[in-house]
């Protein structure tokens, strides 16, 4: 499995830091054609003489040995040492004891089941890593910013929960400044110590060599102060055709776009929030793809997004909150996550990809979801925003591959 992370720092315009997950729930209107279609995929043509074609997984050991399965995951988030208020009032709308630092493994004991077989993992992590005094991120009296710094334990317990994959975590994020640039130092040196390998700081791939002598490598992008701007799209090209020519199985991971339940749909245009430029998702994720990248990663929405195809390279738009334990909204549809593993080969494409969704409950307490929802919200998602290149998506979880095989 691989862990998403941030790259180079650039200049940004000033920011207003929006919350985690700002919009409420719309419990007034009623669905229109523009929205989702919730009640997910289309039912299987029972009268076709075969089924429907999947991405073809490795037939053979030796092929297996050829290939690399790869798993993502979005927000991850274990308890925060900039805030522990908000275990209080957790604590108060539940009615029972909450505590702000719960055991990091017991937290994520839930996913490696969802890990099986994963050679690397990448996850973004939504926050610094450090303790003891960091500036103020937050002006007196606001409410439109939130500071996140996960405690020094988190950074071992994501270096041993994958056990023996990789662990890749993206810090290119809105987040990954929240203690500073001192702070941001830490972290990076946090998680180095603890084994997590850490991508989005800089330009430059991060290489992860696996057991069997092979290499897969991660580039992120961010329109913050941490990470390489995805919105320089000739400066996106140049950078990933750089490592996708090192690296022929390259995953690049992008934390764009709005937040909230209102952020479900992938538009083709820069996409304004809280008046800051997230970036084009799509041109971004497309413009990656033409460059050599197997496979695209998105977070920051914090909801579900679609998936498309974009010749043999695999775009996930958005894989939601993943676990997000502290002051986050676990309302519908901002509950839902999920893990997408995917099997690059050694020519980097990606031959077998597989969703499995994931259920948050307060206070961001994860486990597998056995309704598997998420992969109804992304294959309707998909069909509604990618007619042409949908990355359909099975009740089972499995991705369709794309139409030039089918």
């Amino acid at each position: 499995m691989v862990c998403l992370l941030l790259a180079a720092c650039a200049p940004r315009p000033p920011r207003h830091e929006p919350p985690p997950q700002p919009a409420p729930p719309d419990t007034t209107r009623a669905p229109t054609p523009a929205e989702p279609d919730t009640a997910g995929p289309t039912a299987p043509d029972t009268t076709a003489p075969t089924p429907p074609d999947t991405v073809a997984p490795a037939a053979t050991e030796a092929a297996r040995l050829r290939t690399l399965r790869v798993c993502a995951g979005g927000d991850v988030l274990l308890g925060n040492n900039l805030d522990t208020l908000w275990a209080a009032r957790t604590a108060a709308r539940l009615g029972q004891p909450v505590t702000p630092f719960p055991d990091p493994d017991s937290l994520l004991a839930p996913l490696r089941p969802l890990l099986e077989g994963a050679d690397v993992v990448l996850l973004n992590l939504e926050g610094a890593v450090g303790e003891g005094p960091a500036p103020a991120k937050c002006r007196p009296g606001s409410t439109r910013c939130y500071a996140f710094r996960q405690p020094v334990a988190a950074a071992d317990a994501l270096a041993r929960f994958a056990a023996p994959a990789a662990v890749v975590a993206n810090v290119a994020n809105n987040h990954a400044m929240d203690a500073g640039p001192e702070g941001f130092a830490a972290t990076a040196a946090h998680l180095s110590q603890a084994g997590v390998r850490v991508t989005g700081a800089d330009t430059l791939p991060t290489p992860l060599p696996t057991p069997d002598g092979d290499t897969l490598a991660v580039l992120g992008f961010s329109p913050f102060l941490a990470g390489p701007d995805p919105r320089d799209l000739d400066a996106v090209r140049r950078h990933v055709s750089r490592a996708a020519a090192r690296y022929p199985r390259l995953v690049v991971t992008m934390h764009m776009g709005a937040e909230g339940r209102a952020a479900q749909r992938t538009p083709d245009q820069n996409e304004i929030f809280l008046g800051e430029d997230r970036g084009n998702s799509v041109a971004f994720a497309r413009a990656a793809a033409e460059a050599g990248a197997s496979l695209v990663v998105g977070h920051g929405p914090h909801v579900l997004r679609a998936a498309e195809w974009k010749g043999e390279a695999l775009i996930l738009y958005s894989l939601g909150n993943l676990l997000t334990y502290g002051p986050f909204n676990m309302e519908e549809p901002l509950n839902r996550g999920g893990i997408a593993c995917a099997t690059v080969d050694g020519e980097g494409r990606v031959v077998e990809a597989l969703l499995r969704p994931t259920l948050q409950h307060l206070p961001g307490l994860v486990s597998a979801d056995p309704s598997g929802r998420g992969s109804f919200l992304v294959d309707s998602l998909s069909r509604l925003d990618f007619p042409e290149t949908a990355g359909r998506i099975q009740t089972d979880g499995v991705v369709l591959g794309p139409a030039s095989r089918r």
